[in-house]
């Protein structure tokens, strides 16, 4: 079945994992078992807003059909997470999958603990129900450090041994990503700092704007390279960011993460805390995207937020970040393409759609009554993509400037278009990601026109999955 039940808001998703109704934010805890992915996510099933936070479930054969299952995490009414459960990672612990997440109870002011929950089952495979532990295998940050953030834990491995990430903010405005041994998932050791702000790479990299580093996840290409992903917070969510370098001995028996190169995550103004799942060949990644509309027509439509389609995440060369979508969307495309030629052809509410520009190109996929267009430009010798959504504002953070991204200059260059509903995700080559929320009105018209020379275009309409296993 599709992860979201038709809506009748136009503008509602259909074929990217949401909740049929309500809230969803931050994906948690990709995890593969047993031949089936499952993916979690924040989500308050009572209103679309961000309140009341639970872990919501979904799983999947093969990343196009999911499955919704019952909610895996609840607050616990007097308990660490009587708060909200919050953002965390699931793990292999001796054969019994484990949700690793924050809990904050109602005097948090900032400060997670670290709590486990056990699949009540391992041998169930939907995994529908969980036991979450009473006592944190972490009660806070370290001493000494005056950390005033504190969350989002990610475990992963490393020289034959566990380790894990939490994000954190210090009083002094430096963000940073906080390390632990937890070799035994019940007995966790700090073990000093991966990364701060204050690491050239990451200064050049993302600026000094943010105060704290949310949702680190860290993930190994087959060469060898490790890609350390972090959310900028700064009293509110902003941007993602990643790095490329390596894990090298830090003090104390610790790790520390030597960058080489880093950059934007995503160009885009809808998209934030990534989830990552590291598989043997390769590192699938979701992200979350907000509303870009007001919180009344929230309200009316019954749902809010959106997890992006999955992408898989390597490394070029000179260590700048490779994303491309995961092969695995091609089974939601229909049998046939809708269009293969430039001319003016309608647009499906949901399309996969590829452009290769020789020369600058613009692709027009919505005009307006008045004249105004959503366009996406492609200028392969500049090497630059614009997402320019003119006549579009983003009414619930207001902005409706063109947004970039930058590539290197080639004498070709594909680009890549999916949308669903209001989603529009755009991949520059496999160098460059747009993400961009935009709502269609009546009286918009979905057309595309391809004007450029020599351009080449493909389409499909995205078709409702059949009934997953």
């Amino acid at each position: 079945m599709s992860p979201a039940a038709p809506s009748p808001d136009p503008n509602a998703p259909r074929f990217r994992v949401r909740p049929p109704a309500n809230w969803i934010n931050d994906p948690n805890g990709p995890f593969r078992w047993r031949g089936r992915y499952h993916l979690f996510y924040q989500h308050n099933p009572d209103a679309p807003v961000h309140a009341d936070v639970h872990w919501g479930h979904v799983s999947s054969p093969d990343l196009a059909h999911w499955r919704h299952h019952p909610i895996a995490l609840a607050p616990t009414p007097g308990g660490p997470d009587e708060a909200g459960c919050w953002s965390g990672c699931v793990v292999d612990d001796d054969g019994v999958p484990t949700a690793v997440y924050t809990g904050v109870d109602r005097d948090h002011t900032g400060l997670g603990t670290i709590l486990l929950a056990p699949a009540a089952d391992p041998d169930d495979e939907a995994l529908t129900e969980w036991k979450p532990l009473p006592t944190p295998v972490v009660a806070g940050p370290p001493d000494g450090l005056d950390v005033v953030m504190f969350r989002d834990p990610f475990v992963f491995r490393h020289g034959g041994r566990r380790w894990a990430l939490v994000g954190a903010g210090h009083a002094d405005g430096t963000p940073s990503v906080l390390l632990y041994d937890c070799d035994d998932l019940s007995d966790w050791r700090f073990a000093g700092i991966l990364a701060d702000g204050r690491d050239p790479v990451a200064t050049a990299a993302f600026g000094d704007g943010a105060t704290g580093w949310e949702c680190p996840q860290l993930c190994a290409t087959p060469d060898g390279d490790w890609v350390l992903i972090v959310s900028l917070w700064d009293h509110e969510p902003h941007s993602t960011g990643y790095l490329t370098g390596r894990l090298v001995p830090g003090a104390d028996g610790g790790l520390r993460f030597a960058a080489r190169a880093g950059g934007r995550l995503d160009h885009g103004r809808d998209f934030y805390a990534p989830a990552v799942l590291q598989e043997t060949d390769r590192a699938l990644m979701w992200g979350w995207s907000w509303e870009a509309r007001a919180q009344d027509e929230v309200d009316r439509a019954g749902w809010a937020g959106v997890l992006t389609a999955p992408r898989a995440v390597d490394v070029h060369p000179d260590g700048t970040l490779r994303v491309t979508p995961a092969a695995e969307l091609q089974l939601l495309r229909a049998a046939e393409p809708f269009t293969t030629a430039p001319d003016p052809t309608p647009l499906p509410w949901a399309y996969d759609l590829t452009v290769t520009a020789r020369e600058p190109t613009t692709v027009r996929l919505l005009r307006s009554a008045s004249g105004a267009e959503l366009t996406v430009r492609i200028d392969p010798g500049r090497g630059t993509v614009t997402l320019d959504r003119a006549d579009w504002p983003r009414t619930a953070h207001r902005d409706d400037t063109p947004v970039a991204a930058r590539v290197p200059g080639a004498a070709e260059l594909t680009v890549r278009v999916l949308v669903d509903g209001s989603l529009h995700e755009v991949f520059a080559g496999d160098r460059a990601t747009l993400t961009e929320r935009v709502y269609r009105r009546p009286g918009d018209v979905a057309e595309l026109l391809v004007t450029g020379a020599g351009a080449s275009v493909t389409g499909w309409e995205l078709v409702p999955p059949t009934p997953g296993r």
